[in-house]
C-alpha cells in the first residue's frame, strides 16, 4: 500500500509526492500530512492511497476542490475505473493557509470525522475504515455513512483500556446517540482512581462541563464554549479527543469544540476510558 499527493496547489517535499506505507493499512495506523495550500496554478489537490503500483487501483481518493464554493470529493478507483463520487459540501481548507490532514485507519468502511484548528491552522481528521478482501479481489465500493457508526452493543457505564496511555498525537473516538430524555452523560479519561479529563454535557443546564478529579477532589470547572451546545437529546454524535503535549483537543460532529490543558502531567498513566450516563454507544476506539 502506498499514498501519493498530486496536482497543484501543494506542499514540500517535492510534489507530486509518493511514499510507501510499511505493512499496508492496519487498524490504529495514523498518517499525518502537514502543508500549505498555495494560491498558484490550480484549484484542487489530492491524497491517494494506492494498492500496488500505478494509478489503476486507488483504495481511497481524498480530493479537496476549490471550485463552486468549495467541496471535498472521496472516491475509489478499481481497474482504471472510478466509482460513484461522495461529495462533502464543506471546505475545511483555505487558499494560502497551512493545514494538518490526519488519516486514522479502522477496519470496516470509510468515514470523514472532524475538523478543528491547531495553532491557527485548519485540521481535517478523516477515519479510513478499510474493508478486507482477498488478494486479487476488487475493493468494495466506498461507503460514507452518517456521523454515527452502525449500532453495536456497549454496556453502560462502559469501561475500556487506552493501550499505552496518552501521548502526543494519540486519538480517542467515541460515537453514539443521546437518549431522548437525557439529563447528562460523561466521557472520562482516567488515571487509576483519578479522572484526568471529565467531559460532561448537561442538558438540564445546557452546558458542557470539563474538569479534573484528583484524590477524590474536583478542580475548577471549565464551562465556556465558542459556540452553542453541540449535543442534543435524541441525536447521534461523534467525539474525537486528540492528545497534544500541552493538553487535549476535542471535536464534536466534525467541528472543533474546545481545548483543555493537562492538569495530570503523567500522560502514560492516563490509560482507561469511561463513558456513562444517558447515551447509547455505537462505536469506541482507543
Amino acid at each position: 500500500m502506498a499514498f501519493s499527493g498530486s496536482q497543484p496547489p501543494y506542499l514540500s517535499p517535492g510534489i507530486p509526492f509518493s511514499g510507501k506505507i510499511q505493512g499496508g493499512l492496519q487498524d490504529g495506523l495514523k498518517i499525518t500530512i502537514k502543508g500549505t495550500v498555495l494560491y498558484c496554478s490550480g484549484t484542487r489537490f489530492a491524497v491517494n492511497f494506492h494498492s500496488g503500483y500505478g494509478d489503476n487501483d486507488i483504495a481511497f481518493h481524498f480530493n479537496p476542490r476549490f471550485e463552486e464554493g468549495g467541496y471535498v470529493v472521496c472516491n475509489t478507483k478499481q481497474n482504471g475505473s472510478w466509482g460513484p463520487e461522495e461529495r462533502k459540501m464543506h471546505m475545511p481548507f483555505q487558499m494560502g493557509n497551512p493545514f494538518e490532514l490526519c488519516f486514522l485507519v479502522d477496519s470496516w468502511d470509510f468515514k470523514s470525522a472532524g475538523i478543528w484548528p491547531v495553532n491557527s491552522a485548519p485540521i481535517t481528521q478523516t477515519v479510513i475504515h478499510t474493508v478486507q478482501s482477498s488478494p486479487g479481489q476488487p475493493f468494495p465500493n466506498p461507503i460514507v455513512p452518517p456521523m454515527a457508526y452502525p449500532t453495536s452493543v456497549y454496556p453502560m457505564p462502559f469501561f475500556t483500556s487506552i493501550p499505552g496511555g496518552l501521548y502526543p498525537s494519540k486519538s480517542i473516538f467515541v460515537s453514539g446517540t443521546v437518549l431522548p430524555t437525557a439529563q447528562r452523560f460523561h466521557i472520562n479519561l482516567r488515571s487509576g482512581s483519578d479522572i484526568a479529563f471529565h467531559l460532561n454535557p448537561r442538558f438540564d443546564e445546557n452546558v458542557v462541563v470539563r474538569n479534573t478529579q484528583i484524590n477524590s477532589s474536583w478542580g475548577c470547572e471549565e464551562r465556556s464554549l465558542p459556540q452553542k451546545m453541540p449535543f442534543a437529546r435524541g441525536r447521534s454524535f461523534s467525539v474525537w479527543i486528540t492528545c497534544e503535549g500541552y493538553g487535549l483537543k476535542v471535536a464534536v460532529d466534525g467541528q472543533h469544540l474546545l481545548e483543555y490543558s493537562h492538569r495530570l502531567k503523567n500522560l502514560p498513566a492516563i490509560n482507561s476510558l469511561e463513558v456513562g450516563g444517558d447515551v447509547q454507544l455505537s462505536h469506541v476506539q482507543t
